[in-house]
């Protein structure tokens, strides 16, 4: 009597070749240094070419930006061409504009380093607004208390704050004294904080009208300024995109 065995074996394809085996997998560990050391890249990447995180260090930009705001800040606007007016911008420090407070960043150890790679918002730069560029002259004020770019009067009640001021130029502890800057020189831009009376800015670090031998720098280096702050990311319920006041589209080129 003969029996029939079910059990069945897969045989080797005949196309097979020999010898070979099946795909190896890296490890679950391996795999997972190799995507967060991917990852890190793109963050270095990222940070050095496109966008970074900043976050607001002062007082000087409320009302729209307001102290430790996190916003983001895009590079590509400025590979080929400077700043505009009227352009939100971060910038390394030209040099004493910080305090100590605002100078030192992310304070632990983990957001120390996960700042230098983009994955936490960096510290240490200021944010301001661009009032004038190359050749621009900016004056201090008119009849309304208004700032001048080239002889055109700028509207800035929409964004700029004041409190207690006549007028939206003043140094910080002379507001209403009437003073003019430039023409600004080419590769310098002149950026005021929104916060007209609590702002440590160009118009703070220029000389004053009093001054004698005066050799203050009130100029920022575009070579020094980051990018253009364009999302107010955190908190969440204030999050929206940053455009640049329509104001600004008026003022006439410089002669």
């Amino acid at each position: 009597m003969s029996t029939t065995d079910d059990t069945t074996t897969d045989a080797p394809s005949p196309d097979a070749e020999p010898g070979k085996k099946g795909k190896k997998h890296l490890p679950v560990w391996q795999e997972t240094i190799l995507l967060l050391g991917i990852a890190l890249v793109l963050a270095i990447v990222i940070k050095a070419l496109f966008v970074q995180a900043f976050y607001i260090p002062s007082e000087s930009m409320e009302p729209g930006l307001i102290k430790n705001d996190r916003i983001l800040v895009e590079k590509p606007s400025y590979w080929f061409d400077g700043p505009e007016r009227g352009d939100i911008v971060v910038f390394k420090d030209p040099g004493g504009w910080l305090n100590g407070e605002e100078a030192a960043g992310p304070t632990s150890p983990v957001a120390k380093m996960l700042s230098k790679v983009g994955l936490y918002p960096t510290g240490g730069h200021l944010v301001k607004r661009v009032i004038g560029v190359k050749g621009d002259v900016i004056k201090c004020c008119d009849d309304q208390g208004r700032i001048s770019v080239n002889g055109q009067p700028l509207n800035e009640k929409d964004y700029a704050r004041l409190d207690n001021a006549e007028c939206y130029g003043p140094m910080v502890d002379d507001c209403g004294e009437d003073w003019k800057v430039g023409p600004i020189p080419d590769g310098e831009i002149f950026v005021m904080g929104d916060n007209r009376n609590n702002s440590a800015d160009s118009s703070f670090h220029m000389c004053k009208p009093t001054d004698k031998d005066c050799t203050a720098n009130p100029y920022v280096d575009v070579d020094d300024v980051v990018g253009k702050v364009f999302v107010l990311l955190w908190p969440s319920d204030r999050f929206k995109f940053i455009h640049r006041p329509d104001t600004f589209a008026d003022i006439p080129d410089a002669d």
